[in-house]
């Protein structure tokens, strides 16, 4: 663990986040998330899904950061629209790719390197977020620990703002989950290792809601096994969440 990851994974990290809400706004508006352990299962869905495609992704960007930068520009654009595919949510798209720039603002001054310029325009958040650990000297693996924490605390903050919540008792179920956020980074920071399709906690048993195209082979540098998880039931959040005009958070 290094004071670069730390700050990586800093919420007070001004990069825009804290005006997501990561799908909790509309989850509580919906009655799915209202007590500790209801937000812990939806923060656990989150992280197996959408949060795993963010660990890869953010771990496949930093992984090509090594490169030349052509081989950089060409790899780093492949990966954005590997994440676009795997967002199939149109909100979600556009806030990934807000929270993308924020991100790059920052990082551009925090750690200042080269291969920020080899970044396509308006990137993907896990894209930017595995720039930003290529320039502050960290690799895949931290990428996407960083990748798998954010995909947890930023909902769970939110979470805390709009129910009132005791700040101690989400800072315990974020504590939960630290087992798990550290085995989604570990299986999506090499294709070698993914995360196979499942059914998110709190779905009905033979309901399936995880979609993977697995992640058991490859090379490790090839986005086509990146890990695919997703969750119809939060891109509906997302998109419903979108369309109001009395939203406290952009997502």
């Amino acid at each position: 663990m290094t004071a670069a990851l730390l700050a990586l994974a800093d919420s007070r990290l001004p990069a825009g986040g804290h005006t997501h809400s990561g799908g909790v706004e509309q989850a509580i508006v919906a009655g799915l998330v209202h007590d500790p352990r209801s937000l812990e299962v939806f923060l656990r869905r989150r992280l197996v899904t959408s949060g795993a495609v963010a660990a890869g992704a953010a771990a496949a960007a930093a992984r090509e950061g090594g490169g030349a930068p052509a081989d950089r520009r060409a790899g780093w654009a492949r990966i954005d629209a590997e994440t676009d595919a795997r967002t199939p949510s149109p909100a979600l798209r556009r806030a990934s790719r807000q929270q993308g720039r924020g991100l790059v603002r920052v990082g551009r001054r925090a750690w200042p390197a080269a291969v920020w310029d080899d970044l396509p325009d308006r990137p993907h958040h896990p894209l930017a977020l595995g720039v930003a650990a290529v320039a502050a000297g960290l690799g895949p693996d931290d990428a996407a620990r960083a990748a798998a924490y954010l995909a947890v605390t930023g909902p769970a903050t939110a979470a805390q703002r709009l129910l009132a919540m005791d700040p101690i008792t989400v800072a315990t179920v974020t504590a939960r989950l630290g087992d798990e956020v550290d085995r989604v980074a570990a299986a999506t920071s090499t294709t070698s290792t993914g995360i196979s399709s499942r059914t998110p906690p709190g779905t009905s048993p033979g309901t399936s809601t995880g979609v993977s195209t697995g992640t058991t082979d490859g090379d490790g540098r090839d986005p086509d096994w990146l890990p695919a998880d997703t969750d119809p039931l939060l891109d509906l959040l997302a998109e419903v969440h979108a369309d109001r005009g009395d939203r406290y958070f952009a997502s």
